[in-house]
């Protein structure tokens, strides 16, 4: 596995942004494929993840109702569409299996700020 996050900025609050997550090496409708976000100083902190089967999604109750993931099987590419942010959605943004994690990517920040 490979993860690329891009597609991140910097917003005000109530702003939106989509970010997006792809792998040249694996096929990702495969795998269950997680958000998470790392804010500066913490830990990681799981945001929201898609099943492989059945597209099921989960999302952290900080997050619920604002931000939505979603897959593109023929770009092999899963979003993260971010509305209503607030300052504390702003941390840098990863893709990982939440069932089994791998190395990192670079991540995507995201910062919300007046």
């Amino acid at each position: 596995f490979e993860f690329v996050e891009s597609g991140g900025g910097s917003v005000q609050p109530g702003g939106s942004l989509k970010i997006s997550c792809s792998d040249s090496r694996s096929n990702l409708d495969d795998i269950v494929i997680g958000w998470f976000r790392r804010p500066l100083g913490k830990d990681y902190e799981g945001v929201a993840c898609i099943s492989s089967s059945d597209d099921n999604t989960y999302y952290a109750d900080s997050v619920k109702g604002r931000f939505t993931i979603s897959r593109d099987s023929d770009k092999n590419t899963v979003y993260l569409q971010m509305n209503s942010l607030k300052p504390e959605d702003t941390a840098v943004y990863y893709c990982n299996r939440p069932n089994a994690l791998v190395s990192w990517g670079q991540g995507t920040q995201v910062t919300v700020s007046s």
